[in-house]
């Protein structure tokens, strides 16, 4: 068996160009090269795709649950697992099991279950997101008030010590709950931080990026707002060249309109990217779930607590990237960019992801003409087939 395999009979998208009549090479799970097909090496092995296009896996960075599971309830390696094989089949190769505001116990369980799937190597698994407890709430959103509190030594420790123990690791703070001292620590030890759910004004919010925030969380939602005096979190985000920030492009968190102001405000290097902030139901049909002892229920595509509060996305990618491409008119390449090659700027990995050139990790997706997941490979091996493997 040949340790080299070329993938052809698809469109190929490599994050930056679009190629036809052309062969992805694999080898040893890495991306070695994208050739004409009439060039396949002798010695490759074939996996022919029957049309449609071959794209960047997508990535990300705030996903709180899948398959049943919500990370919040199921802190475990099992629960990851379980996470990530409900994801790929929408398309995700790599993703941050998001824990909201929650003890310390319970943190100290999701970091431990993050751990233990980094040594376990779990298809999909790229690190953790740890939204809060250090947030407004002033701007709680879902969030359990009776768990947000201030940063403290213990929990600095904590965060600085979990970043020894999984790949990547990205936290969300409020601007004004977290003093700009430890921001700087925590960026220094190679934590991505971003605000989110943050009342600041823009001062304080640029202060929070002078000391090594880079990323602002679900753009627009749970943070305040762009005004004509006080240009609060929203403007500062924009008017930061270097900040990314996440959108939860389905329609229902935010206004197209004002997606559509976002897109022409924010220049780079910092981009825009898509995230689903997805709950346990995404793969499955449960119409209620979960947290914090709390109801919420799944319908006409939001997930709400009682009192109407949104409560994470009923999204998945796919329908984030048709959304930014059909809804919103991106052309099909940069929606796919927001889904792929941005969220691994946001966290310091495009040498390794969101692409296909040679050297990144062979983490890509089949689509058919319609835009609908066929298949879904990780380090060069199919993890999810429409229709079973």
């Amino acid at each position: 068996m040949s340790d080299l395999l070329a993938v052809t009979g698809a469109r190929i998208f490599d994050g930056h160009d679009w190629q036809d009549d052309a062969a992805l090479l694999i080898e040893f799970g890495q991306v070695s090269g994208i050739v004409e097909a009439s060039a396949i090496p002798t010695n490759a092995e074939t996996a022919h795709l029957a049309g449609g296009m071959l794209v960047p896996g997508f990535i990300d960075l705030q996903v709180n649950g899948g398959g049943g599971v919500l990370f919040n309830n199921d802190p475990t390696l099992e629960g990851i697992r379980t996470i990530c094989a409900a994801h790929a089949q929408f398309g995700t190769t790599a993703l941050l099991p998001t824990l909201i505001t929650d003890t310390v116990e319970v943190n100290i369980r999701a970091i431990a279950a993050g751990a233990a799937a980094t040594a376990q190597r779990v298809p999909g698994f790229l690190g953790l997101h740890l939204e809060g407890p250090h947030l407004s709430v002033a701007r709680k959103g879902t969030h359990d008030p009776a768990l947000i509190r201030p940063m403290d030594e213990a929990d600095l420790a904590r965060l600085l010590a979990a970043r020894t123990q999984v790949p990547n690791l990205l936290c969300t703070v409020a601007a004004e709950t977290v003093t700009p001292a430890q921001i700087a620590a925590l960026s220094a030890a190679g934590i991505i931080v971003s605000i989110g759910h943050s009342d600041a004004g823009a001062a304080t919010a640029a202060a929070a990026f002078t000391a090594g925030a880079s990323m602002a969380t679900h753009l627009f939602n749970a943070m305040s707002q762009l005004g004509n005096r006080e240009p609060g979190v929203v403007g500062a985000v924009l008017a930061h060249g270097t900040v990314f920030a996440g959108l939860i492009a389905d329609g229902i968190h935010v206004h197209s309109g004002s997606i559509d102001v976002a897109l022409r405000a924010k220049s780079g290097p910092g981009r825009i990217f898509l995230v689903t902030d997805a709950m346990s139901q995404t793969g499955t049909d449960i119409k209620t779930l979960t947290l914090n002892g709390r109801t919420i229920t799944r319908s006409d595509g939001a997930l709400r607590l009682a009192d109407g509060t949104l409560a994470g996305a009923d999204l998945d990618m796919i329908d984030a990237v048709e959304f930014m491409h059909t809804s919103m008119g991106l052309p099909l390449d940069e929606a796919l960019r927001m889904a792929s090659l941005y969220p691994a700027q946001a966290m310091g990995i495009a040498a390794d992801y969101g692409h296909l050139r040679p050297g990144a990790a062979a983490n890509f997706v089949h689509l058919d003409a319609s835009r609908h997941v066929r298949s879904t490979w990780i380090s060069g091996a199919a993890v999810y087939q429409a229709g079973g493997l």
